[in-house]
């Protein structure tokens, strides 16, 4: 089925356009600056100027989706671009599976990656000026993890690599997991500074990090142009894994316990 090799283009074309829909809504409603702007002010007055901007008009992600109507588009956004990260992780890990058979890193990613659609969601539905409680813990929820799915990918990806197109799959998603982890400390690190200039910093760096890792999430493109009916298969037989080992361990060990029996009826 190469169509699946689409999905994983879909999601970061699909989430980041709407995401910008989303940014130019806020600011045409004037409910952020625009993120090239620099001049902030402590306060503004009903008879100041249209353009003052204070901390409330700093361009987050999450600012942008805060007010109505571009809250409604971040929510249906945020929602779908949870389940093609669940849908993505799943197929990502049957592939996984199919090419070199169980592996903890591999249960892991998956695990990472839907904990991140689920913080996700909450991020899309519980806006920051209305459940700020909420809304952070599903951001710590969601950024790490998808630090950690990325980068567990990563490693995957050395792990599965036979030829020269593999590694250098490889070395970009390493680049772009160091990119994603700089952006991370940095929006984290600045995010709680009084300055507001760091604080715009740290917005640009959270759309770095977001569309960073929807970026990497557009490399398993390489990879899910292979999925077939037989990677599905692979998902129903998972359960079965475990005894299989079982059984071809007891059988590896047979040929050396008949092995020690015959020496002993030799002696």
């Amino acid at each position: 089925m190469p169509a699946w090799g689409i999905l994983p283009v879909t999601l970061p074309a699909v989430t980041i356009t709407g995401m910008w829909i989303v940014y130019a809504m806020a600011l045409s409603n004037n409910h952020i600056c625009p993120v090239h702007n620099w001049n902030y002010n402590q306060s503004c007055g009903l008879d100041g100027p249209i353009s003052c901007c204070t901390l409330d008009h700093i361009p987050l992600v999450s600012k942008c989706g805060t007010f109505p109507p571009e809250s409604c588009f971040f929510s249906l956004i945020c929602s779908l671009g949870s389940f093609m990260v669940m849908l993505v992780g799943l197929l990502r890990y049957a592939h996984v599976i199919e090419c070199c058979g169980p592996s903890l890193l591999n249960t892991l990613g998956l695990a990472a990656g839907w904990i991140c659609a689920a913080g996700l969601t909450m991020v899309g539905n519980f806006q920051v000026d209305y459940a700020k409680v909420l809304h952070y813990i599903g951001a710590g929820v969601a950024f790490p993890t998808s630090m950690l799915f990325v980068f567990l990918q990563s490693l995957l990806t050395y792990r599965m690599a036979k030829t020269r197109g593999h590694y250098w799959t490889a070395h970009l998603r390493s680049i772009l997991s160091a990119l994603a982890f700089i952006t991370l400390v940095f929006s984290g690190v600045f995010f709680v500074q009084e300055s507001f200039v760091l604080q715009h910093v740290a917005a640009l760096c959270e759309w770095i990090f977001i569309i960073n890792i929807l970026v990497f999430y557009g490399t398993f493109t390489f990879e899910f142009g292979a999925i077939s009916t037989d990677t599905f298969l692979v998902l129903l037989k998972a359960s079965r894994a475990p005894k299989s080992y079982k059984s071809d361990s007891s059988t590896a060990s047979m040929p050396h316990g008949h092995r020690h029996s015959e020496g002993l009826a030799m002696v």
